[in-house]
């Protein structure tokens, strides 16, 4: 073979005989124009460009606050604005209009560098979150596991000791409900407790050693809960009996753990779509007379619960209410029971033939003690506030209506009976998934816009609701953050405006917003397009989906920044795009509904409907080379479109994925799937992966609590059993992962290899060029 060169790479061609040079340059020329050849992508210099988009969206976007934080009980605030000199903390006055520095930094520094021993940078300094003590005059901020307490009029440093230690708390335990302490009564008199798994009070004198036992049924399969509510009168308890569920312990292995040579053994309380939950009935009791007052437990339905909230009392201590959600989500109800008989009544009541979507959606406040209650509902097909009855358990009226979503409650006004929420949807000519704040009436009147700019806003409201940060943006729009009236949403005040050009001047490209039909041909889906900086439109590029398609949210990013990382993806050679298909939440119920039961669909054919109509009109997007990549609930849909939609998506990059529903956590799996049945092996991969075609990719965690890591482990197993060519990547110690650094350049090795067809370039030489040069 010889080498020929072009543009710093070599191409191979056979060695031919001189007599034969017409056809050596020929098939040269063959060569030099096929994609891979004319485009370079993939290369070493792809990679360092990547590479420094990557620091350009770290360091050069300035005067984009991401937080702001109002002191208590004032109407004060403090945010972190990046600059070119560093980090500045910055402390604003809503009502004098005022904006100057939090405090001196540079005083600061050099007291923290004289009491720790190190040098500390006036804006590097190393925190980022601080309280206001002591009417403003001390700082409080916690460094090197330790506090710190500043004056603000001298400057003086002390050390508090030792920063309390955040609970490292395992994000899927269940509550013990026989591990609550003792509950001390409104009147300080009296403390409630279980012994033996029975109801105890004594009284709160420690000098009086008798104790009474107020319930005398419970054991250890049926036992009273430690998480007492008194009434506020302090003359009657509530709590819940519990049978309890199964137990379902989740076995992890970590393989190299620091501090020992051996493996270690952890184990998990894990519980998975069909395991036997806790069934749980209301009690009630009454304190002078010592006597246990029966309630109806029917309304509770013991046997088909997927859960019961604890009792809530009444302030004037009328009733209790708790709400009851039904397994298979189809029915979530809110009763009431009274204080004296124990007489249940239903005040609210929701059904659906598909699922309530009560992990996302539930909102609830109650009015005048309980006389109504504000309620959020998607019974119109739209997710909307309703005023109910809370006395009749009837609809007074609906408070906000149209073909549009509330998203948020920010705050309820009882005098005023007024609303502030934050909703998508409404404004037309505007991306339906931005965030718009506004004001109505408890009786839908009044509704008053207190944004309305073409982006999408994130606001932050004093404790008093008399003033809101708003800080918005779009993906092509850098942020804006000025200070609003919360009664009319005038602007009182400009704070910060952000200066990206340095993102610019370093070839970053904002992306393209993209709006195609779904699978109806009616309904719009959303999406964005993302192109290397030296992108050139008469060149041909693979593209790369990112899918996150959990029907919880949507996941399309809309502030500026929001989608850095495919911006280095793309650096690489490719087309990155990211869209919501129907299935995600945010829009109609009817849109979310595609997911019930059947979360393999994923979306698909609203995203490949999507990405042809791309296509057609940038014809340099190469949709006979599509790739796609996700972790979690997206590591399932990566490699689904494998399995499921192989004629489309030919490359896949799947991270921690829960392949079959039926391995992984119960609340989310069950809160769209529903109870067990033959269409969770419909939506396995595991069960399908006898299908699959294109080039997979499977990254895991061994450490991963959130998804069960047998559940890729099982995919694994069974690809191989169906004689299928993929490849695997364990990371030892990580959890629930994307794979880390190693694990994102591992991805786009993947992809670079096999839809550009090059192999890409070692990484030592990539990692030690990037380090010079940046």
């Amino acid at each position: 073979m010889a080498l020929l060169p072009h543009s710093g790479r070599n191409v191979l061609i056979p060695a031919l005989s001189r007599a034969n040079s017409p056809l050596i340059w020929l098939l040269a020329g063959l060569v030099l124009c096929c994609p891979t050849s004319l485009l370079g992508q993939g290369t070493r210099e792809d990679y360092k460009r990547a590479e420094a988009q990557k620091q350009a969206m770290e360091g050069k976007v300035y005067h984009a606050p991401r937080s702001f934080n109002w002191l208590e009980g004032e109407e004060r605030f403090w945010y972190i604005s990046q600059t070119p000199r560093g980090k500045e903390f910055l402390l604003v006055d809503a009502v004098k209009r005022r904006k100057k520095p939090a405090f001196d930094q540079e005083r600061l520094a050099k007291a923290l560098s004289a009491a720790t021993g190190e040098e500390v940078l006036p804006y590097k300094l190393p925190f980022s979150t601080v309280t206001f003590s002591d009417k403003g005059k001390k700082l409080n901020f916690e460094h090197n596991d330790k506090e710190w307490v500043l004056s603000l009029n001298s400057y003086k440093l002390q050390e508090k000791g030792k920063a309390a230690e955040r609970e490292n708390r395992y994000w899927g335990a269940g509550r013990d409900e026989l591990g609550n302490k003792p509950v001390t009564s409104p009147d300080s008199q009296w403390v409630a407790f279980i012994k033996n798994y029975n109801l105890y009070v004594k009284p709160a004198d420690k000098k009086r050693n008798e104790e009474y036992q107020l319930s005398y049924d419970g054991s250890s399969g049926d036992y009273y809960s430690s998480f007492i509510s008194w009434s506020p009168d302090s003359k009657r308890l509530a709590t819940n009996k519990v049978r309890p569920g199964q137990e379902h312990p989740l076995h992890l292995l970590e393989s190299s753990p620091q501090d020992q040579l051996q493996p270690k053994l952890h184990t998990r309380h894990y519980l998975k779509p069909g395991d036997a939950l806790p069934q749980k009935e209301p009690q009630l009791f009454l304190l002078d007379t010592k006597q246990q007052v029966s309630i109806d437990a029917s309304p509770f339905n013991p046997d088909e619960q997927y859960g019961l909230s604890n009792p809530s009392w009444r302030k004037d201590g009328r009733s209790f209410t708790v709400e009851y959600n039904q397994r298979g989500h189809q029915a979530y109800k809110v009763l009431e029971v009274d204080g004296a008989t124990g007489k249940v009544k239903v005040l609210i009541k929701e059904e659906s033939t598909t699922f309530i979507d009560y992990s996302g959606k539930k909102y609830r406040n109650d009015v005048s003690d309980g006389k109504e209650i504000i309620w959020a509902s998607e019974r119109d097909g739209w997710n909307h506030l309703y005023l109910f009855d809370g006395e009749t358990g009837k609809v007074k009226n609906q408070i906000t209506k149209g073909d549009w979503v509330v998203r948020q409650v920010v705050h309820v006004d009882e005098k005023k009976r007024s609303i502030i929420f934050g909703g998508s949807g409404r404004e037309k000519n505007q991306d339906p998934y931005f965030v718009q704040y506004y004001r109505v009436n408890f009786d839908g009147s009044g509704l008053t816009a207190l944004t309305s700019e073409n982006a999408h806003h994130t606001a932050s409201f004093s404790k008093g609701h008399q003033y809101f940060v708003d800080a918005y943006s779009r993906v092509d729009q850098p942020q804006v953050a000025v200070l609003r009236s919360a009664s009319d949403g005038k602007v009182v005040m400009e704070l910060e405006k952000a200066d990206v050009a340095g993102l610019y001047k370093a070839g970053w490209k904002a992306p393209e917003v993209f709006t195609s039909k779904a699978r109806d041909g009616e309904t719009d889906i959303w999406g964005i397009i993302i192109r290397p900086s030296n992108f050139d439109a008469a060149k041909k590029y693979p593209v790369i989906e990112y899918i996150y398609a959990g029907p919880h949210s949507a996941f399309v990013p809309k502030t500026f920044g929001g989608a850095r990382n495919l911006h280095e993806l793309a650096e690489l050679g490719f087309i990155v795009v990211q869209l919501d298909g129907m299935g995600t939440s945010n829009r109609s119920k009817a849109f979310q509904d595609v997911s019930w039961k059947n979360l393999k669909d994923a979306g698909f054919p609203d995203r490949i409907a999507w990405i042809k109509a791309a296509a057609k009109k940038y014809p340099y997007m190469d949709i006979d080379r599509v790739g796609i990549f996700g972790t979690s609930a997206g590591g399932q849909s990566s490699a689904g479109a494998l399995l499921f939609h192989p004629d489309f998506y030919k490359v896949a990059v799947s991270s921690s994925g829960c392949h079959d529903n039926r391995m992984d956590k119960i609340w989310w799996n069950e809160q769209w799937m529903g109870k067990i049945g033959p269409h969770y092996a419909a939506s396995s991969n595991v069960e399908n992966a006898h299908k699959l075609q294109g080039k997979l990719m499977l990254i895991l965690g061994e450490m991963d609590d959130n998804v069960d890591p047998a559940s890729t482990l099982q995919l694994v197993n069974a690809l191989i059993k169906a004689n299928k060519n993929f490849e695997f990547l364990m990371i030892p110690g990580a959890g629930h992962t994307s794979g880390g650094d190693y694990g994102e350049h591992r991805r786009r090795d993947f992809f670079v290899r096999h839809l550009l067809g090059v192999e890409p370039p070692e990484w030592e030489q990539v990692n030690n060029d990037s380090s010079a040069k940046l």
